[in-house]
C-alpha cells in the first residue's frame, strides 16, 4: 500500500498535525491558564457551547421551563472551545476533562458540580421528576438508550465527523470504517422507531433529548453536510421522529443557546432570561457572528 504509515516505537504529540481542531486537543489534562467563570442570578449555571452535546442540556432546561417548572431557570455562559476556554482554571474545577457542557447547581445547601452531558440530563430529570418514562418498568429501557447515545456518538462525531468533514486530508480507510458504523447506528434507530413514537414508547424522555442533536440532526441533513453521502432518506422512521422532535418549541430554543455559528438570528451566545430569545440574538444586538 503506497503511503502506508508505520507507527513509531514511541508516540509523540505534534500539535501541528491535528486538522481544524488541533488547538483544542492535547494529550494532557488540567488548566492551561487562570480564568474566572462568570456567575448569574439563577440556581443553575451552565457553561457550554452549542454543539450537539451542549444542545442536549439547553434543550432539557427549555423543556422544563416549557412545562412551567420555574425552578429550572438557568444562566448559560459560552465556553468557546475554539479559543481554549475549556482549559481555564475555573472550568477545569467543574469538569476535569475539559469538555462542554458543565453545570453548577446552587439550589441546595452545598454547590453541586455535574459534568458529562448524559449525567447532567439524568441529574436534572431526577431532580425535577420530568422527562422520565411514566411507566417505571421502562426506566431501564430509557437508561439503555441514554447510555447507548453516550457510547455511540464518539463514532459519529469523533470518528465519522472528524475524518469525513474536518481532517486535513481525506483517507479512504477511516471514512469507510466510520461510515459503516454510523450507518449501522442509524439502522438501529430506524428499527427501534418502527413501532414507537419516541425512543422508549409513547413518552418523550431524556433519551430522545440526548439522541436528537446527534442522530436527529444527521437524519435531517444538518450535520457534516453528509446527508447524501449516508443516504439518510432511507431511514423513514428515524426521519419521522426527528421531524417531530425538531418542531418542539423548547428544542428550537435549546438549539440557539451558546450557538456561535450559522445564521445570526439563531445565535444566542448567552442566555439569562426567556426574553433573551427575542432581544439578544446576534442579529438583534449587532455583534457579528463568528463565521
Amino acid at each position: 500500500m503506497p503511503n502506508a504509515y508505520t507507527p513509531p516505537k514511541i508516540w509523540t504529540w505534534d500539535s501541528e498535525n491535528g486538522g481544524q481542531f488541533a488547538n483544542i486537543n492535547r494529550p494532557t489534562s488540567g488548566a492551561t491558564h487562570e480564568k474566572e467563570l462568570p456567575r448569574g442570578r439563577h440556581p443553575f449555571q451552565l457553561y457550554s457551547m452549542g454543539t450537539p452535546n451542549g444542545v442536549k442540556v439547553t434543550t432539557l432546561f427549555e423543556e422544563l421551563l416549557e412545562k412551567g417548572e420555574a425552578r429550572a431557570e438557568y444562566d448559560a455562559y459560552l465556553i468557546n472551545i475554539g479559543n481554549g476556554d475549556q482549559f481555564g482554571s475555573d472550568f477545569v474545577d467543574i469538569n476535569p476533562n475539559s469538555k462542554i457542557p458543565a453545570l453548577m447547581d446552587y439550589s441546595g445547601d452545598k454547590p453541586v458540580r455535574i459534568f458529562e452531558s448524559g449525567a447532567i440530563l439524568l441529574y436534572l430529570a431526577e431532580k425535577f421528576d420530568a422527562f422520565l418514562p411514566s411507566d417505571p418498568a421502562l426506566r431501564p429501557e430509557m437508561l439503555s438508550w441514554l447510555f447507548w447515545q453516550m457510547g455511540s456518538a464518539p463514532y459519529l462525531g469523533g470518528g465519522f465527523g472528524h475524518f469525513y468533514a474536518y481532517a486535513p486530508e481525506k483517507f479512504e480507510y477511516p471514512i469507510n470504517r466510520f461510515s459503516m458504523e454510523v450507518k449501522r447506528q442509524l439502522d438501529v434507530l430506524e428499527k427501534n422507531l418502527a413501532d414507537r413514537r419516541y425512543m422508549t414508547g409513547d413518552d418523550y424522555t431524556i433519551a430522545d433529548i440526548a439522541i436528537f442533536p446527534w442522530y436527529g440532526w444527521m437524519a435531517l441533513g444538518l450535520l457534516y453536510d453528509a446527508a447524501e453521502f449516508l443516504q439518510v432518506e432511507e431511514y423513514k422512521n428515524l426521519r419521522r421522529w426527528a421531524t417531530e422532535v425538531s418542531e418542539r418549541p423548547a428544542v428550537k430554543r435549546g438549539r440557539m443557546v451558546n450557538r456561535t455559528f450559522g445564521k445570526p438570528e439563531l445565535q444566542l451566545h448567552e442566555r439569562h432570561d426567556a426574553r433573551d430569545f427575542n432581544t439578544n440574538t446576534q442579529d438583534k444586538i449587532g455583534v457579528p457572528d463568528s463565521e
